[in-house]
């Protein structure tokens, strides 16, 4: 008997053998434009990668996901921007926005050396491959500039996004996103993460709400009504007009004027000005509220009987009624009089830090008439001081705004406050004199058209609105259209991160923040709330006592 004869009558193994899916192509380029270009994707191999175990791969060709294009010895690498059905040639057509190159190693055709622009373009007939997670992983790796990571690049599992701090914070950041799509609680990880990478750092947050006191009580310095104790002489004319004036139109050129004079002599009367020589009604130069006022009153017993004095009561009463308000003892204080202004800039601007490189200032307890203008003194503070320690070179400062929308508005929402001047003025000169501006709002087409554009990365989470929608896109880089049109379908915590501080666009779910360190800005539980009971006349006592006393 032939022993071998029994091999030959076995069946033959019928099982498909599995194809390295990242090794084939998925299609081909039909057309070439600078920015966006066509590509017709075989759906047969669309399936096929859709079983694939990585899911970069499993991804490849569908909206929002990364392609690469052989182009001699080099990698292109794509993000696909739309699809839709070719039904003559049975292809899906997609569009693709090129994002930038890397070199292939010879050995193993995976792509090296990553940098952004297109040097070479491919031609129409060139092969596209699906990017997996190892080639993404040398795309997102950082590049040795200082980084830190915030979460996974989605849709990998294991490869973290990082941003490049110093390219970040040079060139200004926003950080936009509609209520309830976790904004708060990224922008502490955000900041977290830039205090554990820079902990004698310097940066100031501004906080409407009163939100980020309880995530920062042990790398920061809180300040709020109680203890921010900011000196009223720091305040320039323009801030004092806002709050020291109440006539509008020509009244008000008439008080201002007047105001002008007086303040200007108050301030010379300080034993300060007698060794400054020259000073100006803007200098920060320490002088009696009681100085001002009787300033208002000489003035007022020189005039003759033709003059009305109204304009002199009306400067006069609205100064009593501050003195004497206890909601604006924060600021006009007699006991605020002494010469603190380098203390005070010390602690706002962690000078030094300290270990707590961040201030938060909670302006929720800021009567709501003189807000902007405390956020206003506090933005000048950061600019002024900056222009003036040129010859130190002292270290740069970042100043974070939350709600920026109500302290830059666009121009139908302008009132006029110097708030916006100052803002949008650090927005376009800031980063010569080493300041930082942080932007986070829920409504972007409610800013100053000019301040978005100016921030060099742009961190957009889950945006409701169409309007806000077409601002993003129109502040954002080319590059960057695919990415953008995920936007809406963002979930929770989800992000698209683009310009100088990422390498490419990036889809990011960010990381879980330690309890800790959460602003207390969890939405309230309205059937678990409502089914308590017990306490109520306790609780409506005690919050009518605290209202009347405005503590």
């Amino acid at each position: 008997m032939n022993k071998g004869g029994g091999e030959g009558t076995k069946p033959k193994d019928t099982t498909p053998v599995p194809t390295d899916c990242s090794t084939q192509p998925i299609g081909v380029v039909l057309e070439i434009a600078g920015s966006s270009s066509q590509i017709a994707i075989d759906l047969q191999r669309l399936n096929e990668c859709a079983e694939d175990p990585d899911p970069s791969i499993a991804m490849a060709g569908q909206v929002g996901s990364q392609i690469k294009i052989r182009v001699g010895n080099s990698w292109l690498l794509a993000s696909v921007r739309n699809q839709r059905q070719d039904r003559q040639a049975g292809s899906i057509l997609a569009h693709i926005d090129f994002l930038g190159e890397g070199m292939e190693e010879k050995l193993t055709g995976k792509l090296h050396a990553f940098r952004r622009g297109v040097t070479r373009y491919p031609v129409p007939g060139a092969m596209v491959y699906p990017a997996s997670t190892a080639d993404l992983q040398q795309v997102y790796a950082s590049d040795g500039r200082s980084a830190v990571t915030i979460g996974k690049v989605y849709p990998t599992k294991d490869i973290r996004a990082g941003i490049y701090v110093d390219a970040m914070l040079g060139k200004h950041f926003a950080l936009l996103g509609s209520t309830g799509t976790g904004k708060s609680t990224s922008a502490a990880l955000i900041l977290h993460r830039i205090c554990e990478a820079a902990p004698e750092g310097h940066i100031v947050m501004i906080d409407p709400h009163g939100e980020y006191a309880s995530a920062f009580r042990n790398t920061g310095v809180i300040l709020d009504v109680s203890n921010l104790q900011m000196p009223y002489w720091i305040m320039n004319f323009e801030e004092h007009c806002e709050v020291l004036l109440t006539s509008a139109g020509n009244e008000r050129q008439v008080d201002a004027d007047i105001l002008a004079k007086c303040l200007l002599k108050a301030r010379q009367k300080s034993r300060l000005a007698e060794h400054m020589g020259k000073i100006t009604v803007d200098s920060p130069i320490p002088y009696l509220l009681s100085d001002l006022s009787s300033e208002l009153q000489d003035a007022m017993g020189k005039l003759d009987k033709s003059t009305t004095s109204a304009p002199y009561m009306r400067i006069k009463t609205k100064l009593d009624e501050v003195k004497g308000d206890p909601r604006y003892q924060f600021l006009f204080s007699g006991m605020l009089v002494a010469d603190t202004m380098s203390d005070f800039i010390s602690k706002i601007f962690r000078m030094p830090s300290n270990g707590k490189p961040i201030s938060i200032i909670d302006v929720s307890g800021v009567p709501s008439d003189i807000t902007a203008t405390v956020v206003a003194v506090l933005s000048r503070l950061v600019f002024d001081f900056a222009i003036w320690g040129r010859e130190e070179r002292t270290s740069p400062i970042l100043l974070v705004c939350e709600e920026a929308h109500r302290y830059v508005p666009n121009e139908k929402n302008a009132d006029g406050n110097s708030v916006g001047t100052i803002l949008s003025r650090i927005a376009k000169e800031g980063r010569k004199y080493g300041i930082s501006l942080g932007l986070i709002t829920q409504r972007p087409s409610d800013l100053a058209e000019g301040v978005l554009s100016q921030c060099g990365t742009i961190i957009a989470m889950r945006l409701n609105n169409d309007r806000d929608q077409e601002f993003v896109r129109a502040a954002m880089p080319e590059g960057a259209r695919g990415f953008l049109d995920a936007i809406p379908a963002l979930r929770n915590r989800e992000c698209i991160i683009c310009g100088e501080g990422v390498a490419i666009p990036i889809r990011v779910s960010f990381d879980n923040l330690e309890e800790a360190k959460r602003p207390a800005s969890d939405d309230p539980s309205f059937i678990e709330l409502w089914n308590r009971t017990g306490g109520e006349e306790d609780v409506v006592q005690r919050t009518v006592k605290r209202w009347r006393s405005q503590g």
